[in-house]
């Protein structure tokens, strides 16, 4: 029961790491990938789409900071327009000439052939045209270079922080891909290491029961020995199956976490080594912006201070140098006729926009700026807080993930030299092929128990040292 539960255990943690992978088009030839764990994390870096995503972001950072850049550079407009008017447009226009003659005679009291003019007739209206039928504007040109203005200033200043925060978004998800690709891969290596032990007890199982044969056909066994040996050898088969469709699974789980290929091909490179596993375990060295957690939020704080300098800043004027120059054509014919007429203009100017009352909205913005600011605080030491914690499980999961395992490396030692003592005795005819079989059964239980506290330690390891942001 004690070896089906631990087996159990294994298997669970490695089918935790199957994943569902969408199929590889057929057209893509398989490849072969013999990798350590450190080229199993670069192989992920290049392919996770995850990554590959970060950094975009990153490139559409650089993007945005060259077209922030480029409101401070100077600037240059301008617009041409040509038409021919088919029919002019006229307005009508009052001629008072008749008007005022007739004024000046009623006021000096001449007579007409009627006798004294009295009578002033109305305005004429006559309709009118100030536009030729052909007309060219070329402009205005403007040229305008911005001296002064607050956000764009504040911009070209948030620029380099603004990398600086896509690139630990990149570190954090790289520290995400690269803990998922550890724990896959020495899950498999410990996986393999087991499965090895497992044949090795088929091949004692199996020479028992050739053994227990020769006896029982001598008359020195029973019957139920030799099947008490074949359930046993049953029994391990069918752990050695499972195991088998476990690592298979886990092998495809590591694929994805890789972005390769279901049909590729992965070879581990790296040895199961005790003491690369003990090695540099509980390592206290630690800074907070070892995580790329804080550095992020760290470069968000940045950010936000840089965004209520903004709005502080907001109360200064927004200065601007421009000129503008523009050419007009207008005439009666096309505008290669030599009577067309060619007007010119041109100015250099200072503009200031100056902010004068906002009815205290930047007031509020600051404010607003700043209460985000208070949360972000809050959330840094939240997440410090979290970091803290973490290590103190991850720490102390590790020192029992330790204890546990050199008491089984005792066990598992202990448990062979049982089954070999055992096993010379059977041979000199002074025990019997039960004690064998139950000293087999013992030396397998504490093989069982020895990979499951083996891999305890590897994940608890790597759980410590992604706490500390040492993971390497």
């Amino acid at each position: 029961m004690k070896l089906k539960k631990r087996t159990g255990w294994m298997i669970a943690a490695l089918c935790a790491t199957a994943t569902t992978v969408a199929q590889q088009p057929d057209t893509v030839l398989p490849k072969k990938y013999e990798l350590t764990v450190k080229e199993a994390v670069d192989i992920a870096y290049q392919n996770v789409v995850e990554i590959k995503n970060a950094q975009i972001d990153y490139k559409l950072q650089q993007a945005k900071n060259k077209e922030i850049l480029g409101q401070a550079m100077p600037q240059l407009n301008g617009t041409i327009s040509a038409n021919h008017y088919f029919q002019v447009p006229k307005f009508l226009f009052p001629d008072a000439t008749t008007t005022a003659i007739y004024t000046v005679l009623k006021n000096e009291g001449i007579q007409g052939s009627n006798g004294p003019i009295t009578d002033v007739p109305d305005p004429v209206l006559r309709q009118i045209s100030f536009q030729q039928p052909w007309n060219l504007s070329m402009g205005p040109v403007t040229v305008t270079q911005l001296l002064f203005q607050p956000d764009v200033f504040v911009g070209l200043q948030a620029r380099k922080t603004a990398l600086e925060y896509n690139q630990a978004l990149i570190d954090q998800a790289k520290e995400k891909i690269k803990d998922s690709v550890y724990k896959r891969y020495y899950a498999i290596l410990i996986t393999q290491k087991q499965l090895h032990f497992l044949d090795e007890n088929l091949t004692r199982l199996k020479k028992l029961y050739r053994d227990d044969s020769i006896m029982y056909k001598n008359g020195f066994a029973e019957r139920l020995d030799l099947d008490k040996v074949q359930v046993q050898i049953n029994n391990v088969m069918n752990t050695r199956n499972i195991l088998q469709s476990a690592l298979n699974v886990s092998y495809s789980a590591l694929k994805f976490a890789l972005g390769v290929s279901q049909k590729d091909t992965v070879v581990l490179k790296d040895e199961l080594s005790i003491d690369l596993v003990k090695q540099n375990l509980l390592d206290e060295s630690f800074r907070y912006e070892d995580r790329p957690e804080i550095r992020t939020l760290n470069k968000v704080q940045q950010l936000q201070k840089l965004d209520i300098k903004r709005n502080k800043l907001g109360v200064l004027p927004t200065v601007a140098l421009a000129g503008n120059y523009t050419v007009n054509a207008m005439g009666g014919k096309f505008f290669t006729d030599k009577d067309t007429r060619w007007l010119q203009s041109s100015y250099v100017g200072l503009n200031i926009n100056v902010p004068i009352f906002s009815s205290f909205q930047r007031k509020y913005k600051i404010q607003q700026s700043e209460l985000v600011l208070q949360k972000l605080n809050n959330t840094i030491d939240n997440v410090k807080q979290a970091i803290d914690f973490e290590q103190s499980i991850t720490k102390e999961s590790l020192k029992s993930a330790l204890a546990n395992l050199d008491l089984q490396e005792r066990n598992l030692e202990l448990a062979e030299r049982v089954y070999n003592t055992t096993k010379k005795k059977f041979e000199q005819g002074l025990g019997s092929s039960f004690e064998v079989l139950q000293a087999n059964i013992d030396y397998q239980t504490a093989q069982a128990n020895y990979f499951y506290a083996l891999y305890n330690v590897v994940t608890a390891k790597i759980s410590y040292q992604y706490s500390l942001g040492k993971l390497q």
